[in-house]
């Protein structure tokens, strides 16, 4: 029974912290900062959980994860080197292209642009292209044809629209090379159908059907190379050096961390920089669960000072006052596990609906990668949020009650 005073007295003291108004407003003050911080951390991890999520789906989905692309010629036997490719443990896919790097003319002067033969048999192995784009968009993409599919913002930015007819400026080649001495070439595409996705790629990438682009380059049979899938993105570099050291033709290596890892890289910025100013910001918070508890000591001197003469040791005092701090940081926990929770898990729809009811957009499909603010709550961020919190605001009330245990009961009753 002894053992548990210290916790019932502890649980008498915080409740009849309203006697001091001041002690009071600081006990809250404690309380609502760390449920603030709490419901931040878990509300941006949860949002930095959704943008690492939305790059692998929806953009690694389109980029390819790795690409082997021949050197001083094109490939020339890539149906052998795809079957070897599928072989290999961790690989998953892989489809033949051909890229024509070309100029669009728009106001003002001319835009680049990466324009991408493929093959729609073997596209959807390597590729999630074909769901943000329309069935006949696809189908167009099937033929022999002069027929491109442009993204809606390229579509947009050149004044286009669906059947009109675009002219590319492309180097001569020969067997699939520039040429470098001859002029620049003009060839004219029917605009088929339109891609969405948002950010860069949809302002510099463009489908053809790859049997057109290897008539108009005069490559026959061959590719510029195979564009590869893998089961683990972060395999890609490994999976890729290993496939390209099989083969005996020259090949230039490249996979998405070369090209694309800086999105990766700036998340994990993002998540390691608000996780430590959050986590200061509760620290902070728990600072007041110091001062509320110090004075706390100060207005309770007398009362603890009776309490040890009747025999309550000082480990039962200093319990006393680590149970009053470790309720402000539970209470806090709990309303902002309980708030950041809620908001983390309608994130979208929150974002949504500022977006409409104020006119704004929060994040452009111009600038990034996606056009919404996308979410996607893990437990174990919930749970070390939570652990954080409540170890600071544990740490944060021993002072305060080592300070209290070691108040002199004499002194404190004669007022001294």
């Amino acid at each position: 029974m002894k053992s548990l005073m210290g916790f019932w007295i502890g649980w008498r003291f915080y409740r009849a912290r309203q006697a001091n108004g001041f002690i009071s407003f600081i006990s809250f003050a404690s309380t609502a900062g760390i449920a603030l911080g709490v419901a931040v951390l878990i509300i941006v991890l949860s949002a930095m959980n959704g943008f690492e999520r939305e790059l692998q789906n929806r953009f690694l989905g389109v980029v390819p994860h790795g690409e082997l692309i021949g050197a001083a010629e094109p490939v020339h036997n890539w149906p052998g080197m795809l079957q070897s490719a599928l072989v290999i443990p961790g690989i998953s896919g892989a489809a033949p292209f051909i890229r024509i790097e070309g100029l669009v003319q728009k106001p003002g002067g001319f835009q680049g642009l990466a324009v991408t033969g493929i093959d729609t048999r073997f596209e959807p192995e390597v590729s999630v292209i074909r769901d943000y784009m329309s069935p006949q968009a696809w189908q167009s993409l099937e033929s022999d044809k002069n027929h491109i599919v442009l993204g809606e913002g390229l579509m947009r930015k050149l004044g286009l629209k669906i059947g009109d007819k675009l002219s590319l400026y492309v180097p001569s080649v020969s067997n699939g090379q520039s040429t470098r001495l001859g002029g620049a070439k003009s060839h004219r595409f029917v605009i088929t159908g339109t891609f969405k996705l948002g950010g860069e790629l949809e302002l510099a990438n463009a489908y053809i059907p790859m049997a057109y682009a290897a008539g108009l380059l005069n490559m026959g049979d061959t590719v510029t190379g195979l564009r590869i899938k893998v089961d683990d993105v972060f395999m890609a570099p490994s999976l890729i050096r290993e496939l390209g050291f099989k083969q005996d033709q020259y090949l230039y290596m490249n996979d998405w961390t070369r090209t694309q890892g800086h999105l990766y890289q700036d998340i994990q910025l993002v998540r390691v920089v608000m996780y430590l100013v959050l986590a200061l910001v509760i620290a902070v918070a728990c600072f007041n669960i110091v001062s509320t508890l110090v004075m706390a000591v100060r207005d309770k001197a007398s009362e603890i000072a009776i309490l040890m003469t009747m025999g309550v040791r000082r480990g039962a005092v200093m319990t006393i006052f680590v149970v009053q701090g470790a309720l402000n940081g539970i209470l806090g926990c709990l309303l902002g596990g309980t708030i950041g929770t809620l908001v983390a898990m309608n994130l979208s729809s929150i974002a949504k609906g500022i977006e409409s009811l104020f006119s704004v957009q929060l994040l452009a499909g111009d600038i990034y990668f996606i056009d919404f603010l996308p979410s996607q709550l893990e437990l174990s961020d919930v749970a070390l949020v939570l652990g954080m919190a409540l170890l600071m605001s544990l740490i944060a009330t021993l002072y305060p009650a080592f300070k209290a245990s070691k108040i002199m009961p004499a002194r404190a009753l004669s007022g001294r």
